[in-house]
């Protein structure tokens, strides 16, 4: 049974180092866009916390090895997470994360440790931490469930990564296993509820996977809005080109001629002279129309 529980934690090692692996498609995604868009950083602050605790755990614990190898691990991957995160988030949600890793990061973190290792002797040591990484195991494996809301209301898992709750249904599942061959219920019960949670995420994703939408279909889309958006264009480049048009045939409209309007002149004057002066006025036009020319 020994020698099983050993391959188990083996195993559980390997899945877990798998699990804490997941996020980096999502971090090579932000990283790519420069924005944390929709991400949430609560699960990578709190699954920090507790990596840390459980590697405090294992020190403390005889044999505990193979607790310490995988949460030495996992803490080394979301002190990098953490990082970025911070980088890209914009700045009143940085500024939110910043005071969520000062609370639970350093000041908290450095308290338990603190208090453990100068306050508290004996078993009491390994029982006391063994409560709070239990507690804060719960909270890493539920706090994807922070993204629920978002699925739900967009009905779409872009912001859920499918790996990170496959490998917690996974991780959870294994180190139960291993939990109860060890007898160790502070890796057991944190471990069989993110076994169930894990669950419930999978059901979740694969409930809202088929309506998410795909790169090809945002590519078509953005692409129609696009040729939508060069019709319009070109409609009001016509209609600008029409009224050009016609507002210079309107200015390029030839002037009456210095006869014509001569003629007209004289045709109103002779409209208003009496007939008895029609011979002599006759003349004045013929004389005033070749001066005109």
């Amino acid at each position: 049974m020994a020698n099983f529980s050993f391959i188990l934690g083996i195993i559980g090692n390997v899945i877990s180092i798998l699990m804490f692996a997941a996020p980096i498609k999502t971090f090579k995604r932000i990283m790519k866009k420069k924005s944390t868009e929709d991400f949430k950083g609560i699960p990578y602050i709190t699954t920090l916390l507790s990596t840390c605790l459980w590697t405090f755990y294992g020190l403390l614990k005889p044999g505990g090895l193979l607790v310490v190898t995988v949460n030495g691990t996992g803490a080394i991957f979301h002190i990098i997470y953490v990082t970025l995160f911070l980088i890209y988030a914009p700045k009143p949600l940085k500024i939110q994360s910043m005071k969520l890793v000062a609370i639970i990061n350093i000041a908290f973190l450095g308290a338990v440790i603190a208090i453990t290792l100068l306050a508290v002797h004996g078993t009491t040591r390994l029982t006391l931490v063994g409560f709070l990484c239990a507690a804060l195991n719960i909270g890493m494996y539920a706090a994807p469930l922070a993204a629920t809301r978002t699925v739900i209301k967009m009905k779409s898992v872009e912001y859920m990564p499918f790996f990170l709750s496959f490998f917690q249904f996974l991780n959870g599942g294994v180190w139960t296993a291993y939990a109860v061959l060890v007898k160790d219920y502070f890796i057991g019960v944190p471990n069989g509820i993110g076994f169930i949670l894990g669950t419930a995420q999978l059901i979740l994703y694969f409930m809202y996977y088929k309506s998410s939408p795909t790169k090809s279909t945002e590519e078509k889309g953005s692409a129609h809005l696009m040729k939508r958006e060069i019709q319009m264009k070109d409609v009001n480049g016509a209609h600008e080109n029409e009224k050009n048009r016609n507002l210079h045939k309107g200015k390029s409209l030839p002037k009456p001629s210095l006869v014509r309007q001569y003629s007209v002149r004289l045709v109103k004057t002779l409209s208003n002279t009496p007939s008895s002066l029609g011979s002599h006025n006759v003349n004045d036009i013929e004389k005033g129309l070749k001066e005109a020319h």
